[in-house]
């Protein structure tokens, strides 16, 4: 299949993604950006939970950013939390309520329902060609990869302990599984690229 027929394909999937988001966020008076941001806040590390980190991450304008994170946080999705090294670092936690919204809307149902047709092979052989085609474009971009810290090549492991060879932090087996600002390609596996 040659470019002119892929990515018609590719937008189109993401034109019918982002109705239904738009239709889920709606009825809550969000708009999509609100949930791509709360989406990203409850997947991403402690060294990426910042409002410059969702700004990056989004690849929209620190405005957009701002008001996006003070829609969250009026309605309680989110909290901000200073950080305990550097009083001037605010953390950006996802509350029950903002973990719950995205139980119910994120993805979307449609999404669930076509890639459970779709079977598990086909899902593993289309989540590594998508990882290749991100990575690909984040390369084109020059983009952050935004990747899970245990597939980083600067992710530590001595078997049962885990440390950021970057920040030479110690490191939570959930703090390993989540995505991170800092991340650089190591050995990647598309089960654990995150976008």
């Amino acid at each position: 299949m040659d470019n002119a027929n892929l990515y018609p394909l590719i937008e189109r999937i993401g034109n019918l993604l982002r109705t239904q988001i738009r239709k889920a966020g709606n009825d809550l008076g969000l708009q999509p950006v609100h949930l791509q941001a709360l989406d990203y806040l409850a997947r991403c590390n402690r060294y990426s939970d910042t409002s410059a980190a969702v700004t990056d991450y989004l690849g929209a304008t620190k405005g957009t950013v701002s008001q996006t994170l003070k829609v969250l946080e009026r309605k309680a999705y989110i909290t901000k939390v200073i950080d305990a090294g550097d009083k001037r670092v605010q953390h950006l936690k996802v509350s029950k309520s903002g973990h719950e919204l995205l139980s119910a809307c994120w993805p979307p149902s449609m999404f669930h329902e076509a890639s459970e047709r779709l079977g598990e092979t086909d899902r593993n052989q289309m989540a590594e060609l998508l990882t290749r085609m991100l990575r690909e474009l984040q390369r084109a971009n020059q983009s952050r990869t935004f990747g899970v810290c245990k597939s980083c090549s600067f992710f530590r492991s001595d078997g049962s302990r885990y440390h950021c060879g970057l920040t030479t932090e110690r490191l939570s087996l959930a703090d390993s599984e989540k995505i991170c600002r800092e991340h650089t390609p190591g050995t990647l596996a598309a089960a654990e690229f995150a976008a």
